[in-house]
Formats: C-alpha cells, sequence, structure tokens
C-alpha cells in the first residue's frame, strides 16, 4: 500500500476512534477533534439556495417598480424599444444571490437546511427588492430619481431640489452587503453559537478546515469583485469605460490596502501573521470601497480599505465579547464594512467625482464639499440596516417559532455535511501516524 494511501487510511480510523472515544466519555466531539469541514454543506446550500433565489426576483421583478409579476414586462418590452431589460434583471439576481448568501457564513454548522432556504427565498423576494428599490430605484433615498412627481421632477434628500443628491452607493455597500450582513447577525442571535464555541464565558477556537481553499476562494471573489464594481457602470459607452476603469483602480487599491493593514494588526495584537485575519482583511477592503469606488481619489480608496481593516478586527471581536458566534465573520466583514463603506462615500467622495461618474445634479449639486452629503450616507445607511435587522429578525423568530431553526445537538456532533447530506468529510486529527 502506497503511503499516501495508507496514510488516509489510517486517518479515517483515527477519526472514527476519536468519534467512539467523545461519544463514550460525553465529552464534546469539538472539544477531542477539529469539527468538519463545511465545505460540502456551504456547497449544497449556495447550489440549491441559488435555485431558491432565482425564485424570488423572478415573481417580483416589477413588485416594487410598478410593472408585471413574473418579468412579463420584461418579456414583453411594453416600451417597444431599447432592451428588453433581461440583461438589467440577471444583474440585479447576482446581487440579490450575493446579499442572501452572506447570511450561510454566520449560521454555517448548526441551522437547518431547509430553514435557510427559505431565508434566503423572504431575502431576495423582499428584503432586498425593496431595500435596492430604495437606493437605485424610484426610491426616497435613491439620487437617481428619487420620488418623481407627475412631471418625472425628482427630490433628492434634503432639500428636494436640484442642489441635493440622494443616497450615493454606486455597488452596493449598504443595499447589498449590510443588507445580508445585517441579516446574518440576526441569524447568529436567534440561533445561538456552535455547541462547544464558549466556555465558561470564553470563545473556544475552531480551526479552519482547509486554508488553502479560504485563500482560494477569496482569490475568487476579488476577481468576481471588478465584475460586481466595475460592472455597475452599467454601459461601456461614452464615459462609462473610463468610470469602469478608475473603479478597477479604486477597488485593487482598498482590497491591498486592507491585506496589508490586517497582516499587521495580526502580527501586531495576536504575536503572528495569520492568514485568515489577511484574507479578511481583502474582503474588508473590498465591501468597504464598493459604495464609494467611482466617486473618490486613489489615495481615499486606501484610507477606506485601511479602515476597513480595523473595522472588521474590532467588530468580530465585539462579537466573541458578547458570545455571538459568526464563524464567517459575514457580520464583521459585510455589514460592519458595508456600514463603513456608506459612511466613509459622505466623507471622501468629491463632487467633481460624484459629476465624472455620472451621478445627477454633478453640475449643481455641492453636497460633498458642503457636508450635506455625509448627513444623506448616515441616514441611508441607518435606513438600510434597520431596514435589515426588523424584517430579517422577524423572519428568523418566525421560523424559530414554527419549523425550528436550528438541528439537534445529536446532528450538530456528527456535523451537517454527514447528518443532512450524507458526505463524509475526512478532517486532519493533528497526530503524526507511523506505518510500515
Amino acid at each position: 500500500m502506497p503511503p499516501s494511501a495508507s496514510g488516509w487510511l489510517a486517518t479515517c480510523l483515527h477519526t472514527a476512534k476519536l468519534r467512539v472515544v467523545s461519544s463514550e466519555s460525553k465529552v464534546s466531539p469539538s472539544l477531542v477533534y477539529p469539527p468538519p469541514s463545511i465545505g460540502h454543506l456551504r456547497s449544497c446550500l449556495n447550489t440549491v439556495s441559488r435555485c431558491i433565489r432565482f425564485l424570488g426576483p423572478f415573481l417580483t421583478n416589477s413588485l416594487v417598480t410598478g410593472g408585471l409579476f413574473f418579468c412579463q414586462s420584461i418579456q414583453n418590452n411594453v416600451n417597444g424599444e431599447g432592451s428588453a431589460g433581461f440583461e438589467s434583471w440577471f444583474f440585479q439576481w447576482t446581487f440579490a444571490g450575493a446579499a442572501s448568501t452572506i447570511v450561510s457564513g454566520s449560521v454555517a454548522e448548526r441551522m437547518k437546511f431547509e430553514a435557510y432556504l427559505v431565508v434566503s427565498f423572504f431575502i431576495t423576494c423582499f428584503i432586498y427588492p425593496i431595500a435596492v428599490h430604495w437606493v437605485w430605484g424610484q426610491g426616497f433615498l435613491s439620487a437617481w430619481g428619487a420620488m418623481p412627481d407627475a412631471d418625472g421632477k425628482t427630490f433628492p434628500l434634503f432639500s428636494g431640489t436640484e442642489t441635493s443628491r440622494g443616497m450615493v452607493d454606486f455597488a452596493g455597500s449598504g443595499c447589498v452587503h449590510m443588507i445580508g450582513g445585517v441579516a446574518g447577525l440576526m441569524g447568529a442571535i436567534m440561533l445561538g453559537p456552535r455547541k462547544g464555541r464558549f466556555v465558561n464565558g470564553k470563545p473556544v477556537t475552531f480551526p479552519p478546515s482547509n486554508q488553502i481553499m479560504m485563500a482560494l476562494g477569496t482569490m475568487i471573489l476579488w476577481f468576481g469583485w471588478y465584475g460586481f464594481n466595475c460592472g455597475s457602470t452599467l454601459v461601456l459607452s461614452g464615459n462609462a469605460a473610463n468610470v469602469a476603469a478608475k473603479v478597477a483602480f479604486t477597488t485593487t487599491i482598498s482590497a491591498s490596502s486592507g491585506c496589508i493593514t490586517m497582516t499587521l494588526i495580526a502580527r501586531f495584537f495576536e504575536k503572528y501573521f495569520d492568514i485568515g485575519l489577511a484574507l479578511n482583511g481583502i474582503l474588508a477592503g473590498l465591501v468597504s470601497i464598493t459604495a464609494s469606488c467611482a466617486v473618490v481619489n486613489s489615495w481615499h480608496a486606501f484610507i477606506i480599505g485601511m479602515i476597513g481593516a480595523f473595522v472588521v478586527y474590532g467588530a468580530s471581536k465585539l462579537l466573541l465579547k458578547l458570545q455571538i458566534d459568526d464563524p464567517l465573520d459575514a457580520f464583521p466583514v459585510h455589514g460592519c464594512c458595508g456600514l463603513w463603506g456608506v459612511i466613509a462615500t459622505g466623507i471622501f467622495c468629491t463632487d467633481k467625482n460624484v459629476a465624472y461618474a455620472g451621478y445627477p445634479n454633478g453640475n449643481t449639486c455641492k453636497a460633498c464639499s458642503t457636508g450635506e452629503q455625509l448627513g444623506v450616507q448616515i441616514v441611508g445607511a441607518l435606513v438600510l440596516f434597520i431596514w435589515s435587522a426588523v424584517t430579517s429578525g422577524a423572519v428568523f423568530l418566525a421560523l424559530k417559532l414554527t419549523m425550528g431553526i436550528r438541528v439537534s445537538e445529536q446532528v450538530e456532533d456528527e456535523g451537517m455535511d454527514i447528518s443532512e447530506h450524507g458526505a463524509w468529510v475526512w478532517v486532519c486529527c493533528f497526530v503524526y501516524i507511523f506505518m510500515p
């Protein structure tokens, strides 16, 4: 038998032995051997829920825009000219999916699969569409067409005239990431921590299953972020291609700044270089710059990403202090950095950059220089935070009181990869095994 095969067999046998020991001695398995990988579980969650997420935007495509259900207004091309709207629907579907996927990181390893599907459906069907209508549609927060009257004239916050501008959230720090991150927080609170995560009021570290896959996943996310941020120009004609190039530039700077800053934070506070924190630093920079990527200068992007790293680290430590278990730090990364990204837009935006990005009232509005834009951003951030917290909290509470949202203790001990999906995921036992 080759060494690799013998080692694999020995690992499997030793894992089985540890399961028997932990069962007979009534010691939490999470304290005897590392918890099973959540890779298969999350893959199943995201694959099936992605199809669920399709139904929400499909059924309610025009619920908040005044059109027809089941995307009939797109299919019939009621305007009779230009694009039929399929590309816009697909683009928004991906954003809706991103918002609901974030929740899976906060509820990992203990939430019922079917309950998560229901939550995912409500986010994409109700919570996200209304939030995005407020910000990107004709809602009261919108910079693009806030509360139009019969003549089509809009009334943006605060003055309701062309000297003001609505909320600037270019690619969704608030209406995508904060919506999903806050929903994840509500789920983590309703579910409670994983078994063995806190002992005598102190957090117990659960080692990551595969740091290589963590790094690969982060790189894939980073690459995909250019589709979200640069693609949020929606077109490439006119000056939009130049704006997209600028967006790619600021997005890269912020992500790099977040990674470097978080690496230094880990070395200073944790006394070692932590790849997990560094990867979260990348995500912190990406989420933080998403709202302002088109309306800030390059050095602004560096500062935004740097502060984003501190936001994630501080928020993560605060959750541990409060004994709220967020396995993937989804709320610190997406919820808190989404909040920071929205507010940072008001701090660092310039009127020249906003006009260059193609926002309305570009020649008449001086909201960035007067500080008015910061006020608008704070109002918008608070509205989105409260909206997500109240609606998602209500969904989680209703499910908890009816079908239940948490798996049984036995299922959690076995690992949901095995009990829920029939996939045996062998993990390293951190022992040296010598075989001839």
